[in-house]
């Protein structure tokens, strides 16, 4: 039956039972505070009465006479009917009666035990008499010598006491129907707020949209990542996980202590952005939106993806172009050399010929084969040789120190320095002149030192050049730029090693990397530690 209710009739029936509840205790704790507060007023006046009926003279000096009633009988009715006490009844140390609403009774003995007030106390509670159940109060009568000559008793009949209650009663009840009918209604606007709060949702559809939005969210290629209006994480799917490094304790931290400052920066802008960032040695392409809903902004969100393996791939496809256009510069000087060749043998210039070829030497490789004898990694001395070559077409020299050494290391961190450092000095020469390329490779780790005669960096951006984003360069609209010495910096770091830029003895800048030796290879099956 419940199940078959909607949430709001549910809502509405649980709030109403609450209010219910609470009016019914409410109002029985009032009947009784009510009904205790007429008891104590007639129990404060019944002690009053008692105690004048007791000190009063002419009631003392009554116990002398031989018929006591005669003189105490009618004062004793006269205080019943002006303090408005069911009775007033006189008695002596025997318990005999002096007076009574019913002067039959006059002469008997009381109905009720008299020892408590006899032994000079004063009795207050609730006791069956000839008039029927009443509340009353029993006080002594002290003689002039303080001894016990009688009692004063004087008692509310609880019949009354119940009928002052009823009399009260229809004013509390209709309180107690106000405030019924207030929290009725407050149930009813509860419940309606609330079904309009999630969009008169059933529990059933709710769980269902909540259960579609995490397969969505956690099943789709790109990274999301949402943001509530106070700047804290709201929610981050598998994949921004995978491309940010973070985990289910991120959700709920402010995003300045969990996200790259370039992705804070875009999440607090106020409009649409999107742009390419580095976020660990990742490069993403990341687009940021506000979240707007009902035309109230409520945080923002911001879609992540991997342009990792793309970056890498056009930074080979740049490699596979300098090779190629270092072996067409090649070739076309290769060519000239065998037009003049030709043309000294055609003249029978022999002599002229040969010592030609001499003066050439290899003349056809792509670099002077030792041009870097002590570097064994072939990938950085492939990478030598072809930034030599196109150095050369640019009219730059790339000068590798002679007894420079670099061994693999079974990563491509090396490589990634070695090219982004020469990439970045050839573009502060743009053309006419050195860069000067010294490695030394140890037990102890690798040093890469690149240095050249460009325009250099200035101290008060040696800092800043490394993060992500930042370029000194003249062109620096592309997207591209701002990435290498980030990149080379973030290796570095991953590598616990040390980078700094410094004046080069050439004129220009010189940066220097130290890297640690290269962890071990992990054995596939194995975890590391």
């Amino acid at each position: 039956m419940i199940q078959s209710m909607s949430l709001r009739s549910q809502l509405f029936l649980l709030q109403l039972s609450i209010v219910l509840i609470i009016v019914l205790i409410a109002g029985s704790v009032a009947i009784r505070m009510q009904e205790q507060q007429i008891r104590d007023a007639y129990e404060s006046r019944m002690v009053g009465v008692a105690q004048s009926v007791a000190q009063l003279p002419t009631i003392i000096e009554a116990f002398d006479d031989e018929r006591p009633s005669d003189t105490i009988q009618p004062i004793a009715a006269l205080i019943a009917q002006s303090t408005n006490v069911t009775y007033v009844v006189v008695t002596d140390d025997s318990g005999i009666r002096y007076s009574h609403p019913n002067p039959d009774m006059i002469g008997s003995m009381v109905s009720t035990d008299p020892s408590v007030p006899l032994s000079g106390e004063t009795f207050v509670g609730t006791q069956t008499g000839t008039l029927g159940e009443s509340w009353r109060v029993k006080v002594p009568i002290f003689a002039a010598d303080d001894s016990v000559i009688g009692t004063a008793s004087v008692g509310i009949l609880e019949s009354r006491l119940s009928q002052d209650l009823q009399e009260d009663l229809p004013q509390l009840l209709v309180w107690l129907i106000a405030a019924a009918l207030m929290g009725s209604a407050g149930a009813i606007y509860v419940s309606r707020l609330v079904w309009r709060r999630i969009y008169k949702l059933e529990p059933e559809e709710i769980a269902t949209l909540l259960e579609t939005r995490d397969a969505m969210l956690h099943g789709i290629g790109e990274g999301v990542v949402a943001v509530d209006e106070r700047g804290n994480l709201a929610l981050i799917n598998d994949e921004a996980r995978r491309l940010l490094g973070l985990d289910d304790s991120a959700v709920g931290r402010p995003i300045d202590d969990v996200l790259e400052p370039a992705l804070g920066g875009m999440l607090n802008s106020d409009g649409a952005v999107e742009t390419t960032v580095l976020v660990g040695e990742r490069v993403l392409l990341a687009q940021a939106n506000r979240a707007v809903v009902d035309g109230r902004r409520v945080g923002s969100v911001l879609i992540l993806r991997d342009r990792t393996e793309l970056h890498q791939l056009l930074q080979d496809l740049d490699g596979a172009r300098d090779v190629t256009q270092a072996l067409r510069v090649q070739a076309h000087e290769f060519s000239n050399k065998m037009h003049i060749i030709s043309g000294l043998l055609e003249l029978d210039r022999t002599e002229q010929a040969v010592d030609f070829i001499t003066r050439s030497g290899h003349g056809g490789s792509v670099v002077s084969g030792d041009l870097c004898p002590g570097i064994t990694d072939p990938d950085a001395a492939s990478l030598l040789m072809a930034k030599s070559t196109i150095g050369e077409e640019k009219n730059i020299r790339v000068i590798v120190d002679g007894n420079s050494t670099l061994h693999p290391d079974g990563t491509t961190d090396q490589v990634t320095i070695l090219g982004n450092l020469i990439d970045n000095a050839m573009e502060a020469i743009v053309s006419n002149g050195t860069i000067h390329i010294s490695t030394t490779a140890n037990e102890t780790g690798c040093v890469i030192t690149v240095s050249d005669d460009g325009p250099g960096v200035p101290e008060t951006a040696r800092q800043q050049i490394f993060e992500s984003g930042i370029t000194t360069k003249a062109d620096s609209s592309s997207a591209a730029r701002g990435f290498g010495l980030s990149l080379v910096q973030r290796v570095t770091e991953r590598r616990k090693g040390e980078i700094s830029v410094t004046d080069s003895p050439l004129g220009g800048a010189e940066f220097r990397v130290n890297l640690t030796p290269a962890p071990a290879p992990v054995p596939v099956g194995v975890e590391r530690q």
